[in-house]
């Protein structure tokens, strides 16, 4: 059974941007539409693009790493004397 495609995909890519595929719109934090001209876009994760929200590379020569994934369990608190 084939499965119908998903509205919008997101994909995470290591140590670099978010591509976003499909039909979406992104906004401002004040609600207004940020231009776009592809379906798929690539948005910045590390911060230092020059053209936010967008990716421009610079994530590469800034040397730019997303955090390891957060343990499965947390360490259990110290119960104290």
């Amino acid at each position: 059974m084939k499965q119908e495609p998903a509205e919008g995909l997101i994909v995470v890519c290591p140590d670099g941007p978010l591509l976003v595929r499909g039909h979406f719109e992104i906004v401002t934090p004040a609600g207004e539409p940020v231009p776009r001209q592809r379906r798929t876009v690539a948005l910045c994760r590390c911060g230092a693009s020059a053209i936010k929200p967008y990716c421009d590379g610079t994530h590469k020569l800034i040397k730019f790493r997303t955090d390891p994934a957060a343990p499965a369990d947390p360490a259990p608190a110290d119960p104290g004397p």
